[in-house]
């Protein structure tokens, strides 16, 4: 049923609503390989200090449809996505375009006995995507580092 939704409105949404879903599925794609063949932290680190282009950032329309883009795609991908794609991606699609987010990489107390990860995306101080399942998680990390 969710996926017949998903196409529905995918007929109802623009040209470039559509390019930016589809370089959503590829970001979360590469950053799905990526996870599979480097360590977090080195991942994390490198797509950091990428800056992409030069100039005004993206606009705060774009940021928003970027983070759409990302969560409206990964439920109907035929791979694993979760807050690690998901939040790889989207800090990749924005850096690249200027917008100086930051990931955060938290652990938190799981639903069964052990510890459970998580990944979010902010910029500005106010959360992009994850950030309902951030609440209970303490960040252990960000990337880019934060003085």
């Amino acid at each position: 049923m969710r996926t017949a939704t998903f196409f529905r409105r995918l007929g109802r949404t623009s040209w470039r609503e559509r390019l930016l879903l589809a370089e959503a599925i590829a970001a979360i794609g590469a950053a799905s390989a990526a996870i599979r063949l480097l360590p977090f932290r080195t991942l994390a680190a490198r797509l950091s200090r990428f800056q992409g282009r030069q100039g005004p950032r993206a606009p705060a329309a774009f940021v928003e449809s970027a983070a759409w883009a990302v969560r409206a795609s990964a439920p109907f991908l035929p791979w694993r996505s979760v807050c690690f794609q998901r939040g790889l991606a989207l800090h990749w699609m924005l850096r690249r375009r200027g917008v100086p987010t930051v990931l955060h990489y938290g652990v938190g107390q799981g639903s069964g006995k052990g510890l459970s990860a998580h990944v979010w995306v902010s910029l500005d101080g106010e959360i992009l995507i994850g950030g309902e399942e951030a609440e209970g998680h303490a960040c252990l990390a960000t990337y880019p580092g934060q003085g």
